[in-house]
């Protein structure tokens, strides 16, 4: 039985792969601050399916807290470090860089210094197609030269991936960085994209609507992003080891394709609020998969229509609940 510390393990991406990981029979340490950057409801929604496992353990600890953090490491003999916690997004990082800085940074260096005291050799971190910024190169390849980023929030997935390897050098560290392309599906933050505009839409209210429409993204289902995340874990039983793979579906959708497919399942059209391009926004995220396919087995499944489809049914039922208003 291998144990998994996740951090930020309540939020979107953390709530699915702890399912994946408690059906495999492994055990689970939880860490999540449930801050109140989206409603802290539905952070505990999502851990309230796991709450009496016997092999699922909660802690509600900011990762920037340092004694805090080697308590849940000292109280734990854990095996493999995923780190998923972070202050997310483009927009509000240009907004207030200096959290960014704080949680993404410092955090994670908080992380690698517990994994480093307590003999902790393995870690899968989040890291993000953000890093690329305006790449004139497409698909995004993990070689690109990624030293030019539009936003705080970029940045600081940059410095983690740096500093990660600072410490896979000097401590033996086995880590990998997965650069995650748009994640979507069921159980999505309520501010993204695909969420907001469907709640929105679903509403009768008006979307904002930025730029022309022919901004796209790489959107990636959450179940092939978890896939990629378990097949991680075989690669990393291997030993010095530092990688960085970029998780994607390889298709970029339109911003303008992505409004009509929800229009499509919802049987609503869209209002649309015209306005102009936002800073920190770049023009084109898509993934080239094929250094994860070869290394990790990674094949995404999902198709575009599909997993709207799924998403939009999962919406339906759960705005019954409440739990995401």
């Amino acid at each position: 039985m291998t144990t998994y510390l996740i951090t930020g393990g309540a939020g979107f991406i953390g709530s699915h792969l702890t399912r994946s990981l408690l059906n495999e029979g492994n055990k689970v340490v939880c860490v999540d601050n449930f801050n109140d950057f989206y409603s802290p409801k539905i952070k505990e929604f999502n851990v309230s399916r796991f709450i009496n496992s016997e092999n699922y353990r909660l802690y509600r600890v900011d990762i920037t807290n340092e004694s805090d953090m080697m308590n849940v490491f000292k109280d734990n003999n854990v095996d493999i470090v995923v780190n998923l916690a972070a202050m997310a997004g483009v927009r509000p990082s240009i907004e207030n860089p200096l959290l960014y800085e704080k949680v993404n940074n410092f955090g994670f260096q908080v992380i690698l210094e517990c994994m480093k005291r307590n003999n902790v050799k393995k870690l899968v971190a989040a890291s993000s197609s953000s890093v690329y910024g305006n790449n004139k190169k497409v698909p995004f390849c993990e070689n690109d030269i990624v030293d030019y980023a539009i936003s705080p929030y970029a940045a600081t997935k940059k410095a983690n991936e740096v500093m990660g390897h600072v410490y896979h050098k000097l401590y033996n560290i086995d880590m990998v960085f997965l650069r995650f392309f748009t994640v979507y599906g069921p159980g999505q933050r309520p501010d993204l994209a695909i969420h907001k505009f469907t709640r929105m839409i679903d509403a009768n209210e008006p979307i904002p609507f930025f730029g022309d429409g022919s901004s796209s993204r790489d959107y990636t289902y959450i179940d092939d992003i978890i896939e990629g995340i378990m097949h991680t874990f075989t690669y990393l039983k291997q030993s010095n080891i530092y990688d960085i793979f970029n998780l994607g579906e390889s298709t970029p959708i339109t911003l303008n394709e992505m409004v009509k497919t929800i229009e499509n399942h919802l049987g609503k059209k869209a209002i649309i609020n015209q306005l102009p391009k936002q800073m920190g926004d770049v023009d084109i995220t898509y993934a080239d998969i094929n250094k994860a396919k070869m290394s990790l087995n990674y094949e995404p499944t999902m198709h575009f229509d599909e997993g709207i489809a799924r998403f939009v049914q999962w919406y339906q039922q759960i705005k019954e609940i409440g739990v995401y208003e």
